[in-house]
């Protein structure tokens, strides 16, 4: 009977712990909060860092005191006004399937340890080749975001393009390879540059084609580039420029590319879905002759983090450069996917059951949607900014980014600054500006989840208020008010 009576107030105690928990949430993402964390890290500190008990808390207690030392430092880009990243606001679909991910505890390494998790990933293969329009006999890794869908990417490409060189980096490994040139934009994402370090590149190893205006190298740049350089060859090309939002020409980088046998990858964080609206699927046209993409998840189909889509036309390849064997890891039956052979963790979570319940929850159109809305807010912001005399809208808005600046030097870039600082002084939205070709510019993105023609509206409004302050002022010293943090909930 005591241990019947133990084992109901464990029972009971951990209901408790769940259902307060899933009350919190519930308040915190239906609630209004701060969108900007302005309370500084020292003073986070001292909810943090606290010395580590003795002999442990309840748990109720533990969550109570995380809630309290964690609010105040959070930001706010589950909010349709954050435009300060290109994030994602994590679709509330998602985030139940996040917690029931939690609670199932399964490790998605192979089919035998988890056969729900690796079914899971192979049908969210499927739907993403299918939303892409991508070559179907592609795989797909579920990965934690795009920085780590370009390292798997490129490692497929960096053991292919050896391989058809005549050399076996599986057997040999990299010392004395032959150096392999990889071609992409002076502008391409960092993550690019940090995925290939990762796999082994350095300097020695780019070439780092010249950018246009909107981040972007031309295929004429490529080619002679290309032709300077002898050996093995990998082109990263861009399908939504960080910045710009923009496209490089990827049927004519992908003829370049078949020219010199190079491998193609196409760096696609958020940009490639475009390919799933019909309205804009004419911006990623030729996107499919690559041969491998990186896609966010989080992004995009706001799916919560971790999540990501490394693709590979050639299955072998991606299996090759991801490969891990063991005695005790038993093969599974030839027609059960295990997930491990795309991926470059063992033991990790399972991801395909919160992006499955993201994709069945939005549908075809539902994706589609979310792009379309997010492009159009972007044309109306772009068109709202561009009636404000003294400011620019910098890019040519096709996607989600807009890119503003002011003045025609950088003498003036601090009212860019300043007009950043005075909208997130009034607390109602987050923005930030960015340092892009050697101008401080306010970086706009349009990406969280219920976003739309209301919040830029509003947007504008406040920057056409606030730039008629700053123009009125004679120098930097631009006064701004910031708001107390808020007390943390007990």
């Amino acid at each position: 009977m005591e241990m019947m009576s133990e084992r109901l107030e464990e029972h009971r105690a951990t209901e408790s712990l769940l259902s307060r928990t899933a009350r919190y949430c519930e308040a915190y993402r239906m609630g209004r909060r701060p969108i900007g964390a302005d309370l500084p890290a020292a003073a986070l500190r001292t909810g943090f860092r606290v010395p580590l008990n003795e002999t442990g808390l309840a748990g109720p207690a533990v969550i109570d005191e995380l809630i309290r030392a964690a609010e105040p430092g959070l930001v706010g880009n589950t909010d349709p006004n954050f435009y300060a990243w290109v994030m994602g606001a994590s679709n509330l679909v998602g985030v139940a399937a996040d917690w029931l991910t939690g609670a199932w505890g399964q490790n998605a390494a192979i089919h035998q340890s988890s056969p729900a998790a690796a079914v899971a990933e192979e049908a969210v293969e499927a739907w993403v080749l299918d939303l892409l329009d991508l070559p179907r006999e592609s795989s797909v890794g579920l990965v934690t975001g795009a920085t780590m869908a370009t390292f798997v990417g490129l490692a497929a490409a960096r053991g292919e393009v050896l391989r058809r060189s005549g050399y076996d980096l599986e057997a040999l490994g990299l010392q004395g390879a032959p150096r392999i040139g990889v071609f992409l934009s002076d502008d391409a994402h960092v993550a690019n540059f940090a995925a290939l370090r990762y796999l082994g590149f350095g300097e020695a190893n780019f070439h780092r084609v010249p950018s246009d205006a909107a981040g972007l190298m031309s295929a004429g740049d490529l080619a002679d580039a290309m032709y300077r350089h002898d050996g093995p060859k990998i082109v990263v090309a861009q399908a939504g420029q960080i910045n710009s939002g923009g496209f490089e020409s990827f049927e004519s980088i992908a003829a370049i590319a078949k020219e010199h046998r190079a491998w193609m990858h196409v760096d696609g964080a958020f940009g490639l879905w475009a390919r799933a609206s019909e309205r804009r699927r004419w911006l990623a046209a030729g996107a499919e002759l690559a041969d491998s993409w990186s896609v966010d998840g989080h992004k995009w189909l706001q799916i919560p983090y971790s999540s990501g889509f490394a693709i590979v036309r050639d299955r072998d390849a991606h299996r090759r450069a991801m490969r891990m064997t063991a005695g005790y890891l038993n093969p599974s039956d030839a027609a059960d996917r295990d997930p491990l052979d795309y991926v470059p963790e063992l033991s990790r979570r399972a991801q395909g059951f919160a992006a499955w319940a993201v994709l069945r929850n939005l549908g075809r159109l539902g994706v589609a949607d979310l792009v379309d809305r997010h492009c159009d807010a972007a044309n109306l912001l772009a068109e709202r900014i561009g009636r404000v005399a003294g400011l620019s809208v910098l890019n040519r808005v096709e996607l989600n980014q807009v890119v503003v600046g002011c003045g025609a030097g950088a003498e003036e870039d601090w009212k860019i600054q300043s007009l950043a600082d005075l909208l997130n002084a009034k607390g109602s939205v987050f923005v930030r500006t960015a340092l892009w070709k050697e101008r401080t510019v306010l970086r706009l993105s349009v990406i969280s989840d219920v976003t739309g023609v209301g919040h830029v509206e509003d947007l504008a409004a406040a920057i056409a208020d606030i730039w008629k302050e700053i123009e009125s002022d004679r120098g930097p010293e631009v006064a701004v008010s910031h708001q107390a943090p808020p007390e943390p909930p007990v």
